[in-house]
């Protein structure tokens, strides 16, 4: 498109913490136009005004991409708005993400004006006549930095004087002659790009749900949710009075634990300018919290007087699932929110430290989940653009899109091979091949670089490598440091996206490249193979990480399949049904358990509410997924290892798993023109059920269990077909069928369940995930690292009297422990 402004600036250098600036620019209209059309972005956060009232419902526009390639511009309607006479179109920028610090946990306060060295403006009004078209352009605006917005930061906040407010600034008939020409900033229009994805915009208003005063004295707000947002307030006091607001996600035994936040201060104030009711809340800024402290609030404060704003990148939602279980309810729906929360524009980390970046990692692991639960294609296709630009600018993929550090990432497995994983994963669940024609080349650059860095043998043996981040087991100041091999995880990451690759080629016809990446796929799958398994399907590496990736991305031969699996849920077990893997494990290792026949254990890890696992944090009360599974300790007590993120999605991408597999809502053709839906129920739940809203309309699958009596439901869209697998069939039923709604009820044999006593065997206990789980936690007590296996051979022969008599010395208050724990006692361990 054919650009005619500038962007401009206030004249002169700029300091960091230079208060937002307020443009003007009055123009005179002879006649109402046809059409009016304002196109604005900014190297900053925008807000443009017209004719005394905010343009658009966008917030944190143009929000964050990698502005050295792209810059987005968002394009409105006005017609209405323009009336003949004198008109006045506005602008107020602040730092945002082009100039504000970021990224600078290492050196809090350091890292500015990593896109921009000053805060700028762009602005087209194009006024549409019969016979001409009149633009009103940001060359030509005056701007004054004299506002009330004394200072703005993503993480850190807002200072807000309302005594200083600008009133009528962006009216006709306003006195601008103290402020100045803004001046022309050099920057290549080239790289503005029309929005093609949903803005950000406040989506949802929460009430506060409770206003409590802390051990120290503090007033606390709980707005009941941890959210992506901010707060309005609504209030009446003398002029001069100032108001803080301070976010935090948690309590820590009863205040708000802002240790979690590192160098961001989170924090807004507002000073009031008196002589009536005041309504504010902040524009250029944003927090991850669901406790507000307040300061400094005149008379007796209501929860009337606050509103929590939820603020995050406006998506369609597209999938639900529920259970029997309110648990695991309750988990699906901290999936949901920290997705919600960490799409503001773009897909990060996590809302409310000094971090909040594109990590790569977090979304690929979470890529399936995430296209099933809203439809991503805008936003995340828009971060795949960026993600292109920067790997053919850089010769790499970042770490972090956009790019923010100062040094070179190296290739790396589950982070770097985004840029192969998650057009796949948008592809399979939209089923739309221009997804991968948009992204083919980047892909085919990831592979062809990390397949010159092969060793003679075919592995990916050296370099840097994240590994399985996080692995709860892993020094909590080095978690790269988990139990499986890094150079495991990347070989076993390498061969399923040189299959994908091959794929890839294959939907888009390039049947030479197809042929290539199929013979580079099978070198890579031989050499892992080669390296790490052994004849009989035992992997050199006995993770649970280690065989999740084995399985799960079909690495093993279809008659090592049972015994790998065997092996994984004896490791399970092992660790007492909790989890044992990090990034690149957790979001596999059910499925790697349900692939190879092991459903018991996989719904054993499931539900298991001993820590770490998926329902713990649910049990102390998380409204979000968690970055570490203990990031609260069992004494309330913060985990004090500096990474302790109480909204971070990666780890929720088990919801896949729960869609997939426990509902049974999978695709089988790509974009669910054809459905397969096998759901395999376990033990602990009596029904399940996921909708979708696919491309070709609504679908959903189900099932429910009554006694001895099993009922499946399912919708198939218009024009769509589905493979159903009934589960637990006497005769193993296979069906195919067409669209409309579809329901089959059976009988099935059941299996009654055992009463537990110290007399049960170490089998039986172990058919139980919850009161495995707390004669386990009861065992790690008293004798911690012992190695006792449920599903051994043996356990059947071992009752858990029968324990205490090998064991030498025992320990004492051990007994009453376990009988504590085979009672049901959650307080045992």
């Amino acid at each position: 498109m054919m650009w005619h402004a500038s962007f401009v600036a206030p004249a002169g250098t700029s300091a960091p913490d230079d208060p937002a600036a307020w443009f003007r620019l009055a123009f005179v209209v002879d006649e109402a136009p046809i059409r009016a059309t304002l196109a604005v972005t900014a190297l900053g956060v925008v807000e443009p005004w017209l004719n005394g009232a905010r343009v658009g419902d966008e917030v944190l526009a143009p929000g964050w991409t990698s502005y050295r390639h792209r810059i987005v511009v968002s394009t409105h309607d006005v017609t209405d708005r323009i009336h003949t006479g004198e008109n006045v179109l506005g602008a107020v920028v602040g730092q945002g993400w082009a100039r504000g610090r970021l990224a600078d946990w290492d050196a809090p306060g350091s890292k500015f004006n990593l896109f921009a060295d000053r805060a700028a403006v762009f602005a087209e009004l194009e006024l549409t006549y019969a016979d001409r078209t009149v633009r009103v352009l940001s060359d030509d605006f005056r701007v004054t930095r004299e506002g009330p917005l004394l200072a703005d930061s993503i993480y850190d906040g807002e200072v807000y004087d309302a005594r200083r407010e600008l009133t009528g600034w962006c009216e006709p008939g306003y006195e601008d002659g103290t402020w100045a020409p803004a001046e022309r900033v050099p920057v290549d229009l080239g790289r503005l790009v029309p929005r093609t994805f949903e803005p950000i915009r406040v989506v949802e208003n929460l009430a506060p749900v409770a206003i409590t005063t802390s051990p120290s004295g503090r007033t606390v707000v709980d707005v009941g949710q941890n959210i992506s947002g901010w707060v309005r307030l609504r209030v009446e006091g003398p002029r001069g009075t100032t108001i803080t607001l301070r976010h935090a996600e948690v309590l820590e035994h009863g205040e708000p634990a802002y240790a979690p936040l590192r160098s961001a201060r989170a924090t807004d104030s507002y000073t009031l300018r008196g002589g009536g009711v005041e309504e504010w809340e902040p524009r250029f800024t944003y927090h991850g919290f669901r406790y507000v402290e307040v300061e400094g609030w005149p008379g007796e404060l209501a929860a009337s007087d606050l509103t929590a704003r939820v603020v995050h990148s406006d998506m369609p939602r597209l999938g639900h699932f529920t259970s029997s279980s309110d648990l695991l309810n309750r988990f699906h729906s901290n999936v949901v929110w920290s997705m919600r929360d960490n799409f503001v524009g773009l897909p990060t980390d996590c809302p409310q430290r000094d971090e909040r970046l594109g990590w790569t990692g977090d979304i690929h692991a979470f890529a399936p989940t995430a296209a099933f639960l809203y439809d991503v294609r805008g936003v995340l296709g828009s971060w795949l653009d960026d993600l292109a630009a920067e790997q053919a600018d850089r010769g790499f993929v970042p770490w972090v899109v956009p790019d923010c550090f100062a040094y070179d990432s190296s290739p790396t497995a589950l982070w770097s091979d985004v840029a192969v994983g998650l057009p796949w994963a948008l592809y399979r669940a939209y089923g739309d091949p221009a997804i991968l024609e948009r992204q083919y080349d980047s892909m085919v650059a990831f592979i062809r670089q990390v397949e010159g860095l092969l060793d003679a043998d075919g592995l990916w043996s050296s370099g840097f490598q994240f590994g399985d981040w996080l692995d709860p087991d892993a020094p909590a100041d080095r978690p790269t440091e988990g139990k499986t091999d890094p150079h495991l995880v990347a070989q076993a990451f390498f061969a399923r996206m040189t299959r994908i690759m091959a794929d890839t080629a294959g939907v888009l016809g390039r049947d030479a490249d197809a042929a290539t990446f199929t013979a580079l796929a099978e070198r890579v799958r031989a050499a892992f193979r080669a390296e790490y398994v052994t004849a009989h399907g035992r992997l050199v590496n006995e993770s649970a990480t280690a065989y999740a990736l084995a399985l799960s991305f079909e690495l093993l031969d279809a008659d090592q399949v049972e015994r790998a699996g065997r092996h994984l849920a004896q490791i399970v077990a092992k660790d007492g049904f909790r989890i044992a893997t990090g990034f690149a494990g957790t979001p596999l290792v059910m499925d790697a358990l349900t692939r190879a026949g092991q459903v018991d254990t996989a719904y054993r890890m499931l539900l298991s509410t001993q820590s770490p696992s998926l329902l713990h944090p649910v049990t102390l009360g998380a409204t979000t997924i968690w970055e570490r599974w203990d990031s609260l300790l069992p004494d309330g007590t913060v985990n004090p290892s500096g990474m302790t993120s109480f909204n971070h999605y990666a780890l929720g991408a088990v919801a896949d798993w729960l869609h997939r597999i426990v509902a049974g809502l999978a695709p089988g053709e790509a974009g669910y023109r054809t459905l397969d839906v096998a759901p395999q129920p376990g033990p602990g739940l009596d029904h399940a059920s996921a909708r979708l809203e696919t491309p070709h309309g609504p679908a959903s699958a189900g099932w429910r269990r009554e006694g001895d009596t099993v009922t499946v439901d399912v919708l198939v869209p218009e024009g769509c077909t589905a493979r159903v697998v009934l589960p637990d069939h006497p005769e193993g039923v296979v069906l195919d069928v067409g669209a409309g709604e579809h329901s089959w009820t059976y009988a099935i044999p059941v299996v009654s369940a055992v009463e537990l006593s110290m007399d049960s065997t170490l089998a039986d206990v172990g058919a139980d995930p919850d009161a495995w789980g707390r004669v386990r936690a009861a065992l790690d007590t008293y004798l911690p690292g012992i190695p006792i296996d449920p599903t051994d051979p043996q356990a059947g022969s071992v009752t858990l009297a029968g324990l205490l008599g090998f064991i030498p010395g025992v320990p004492a208050g051990l007994e009453d422990a376990l009988r504590a724990a085979v009672a049901g006692d959650e307080t045992s361990s």
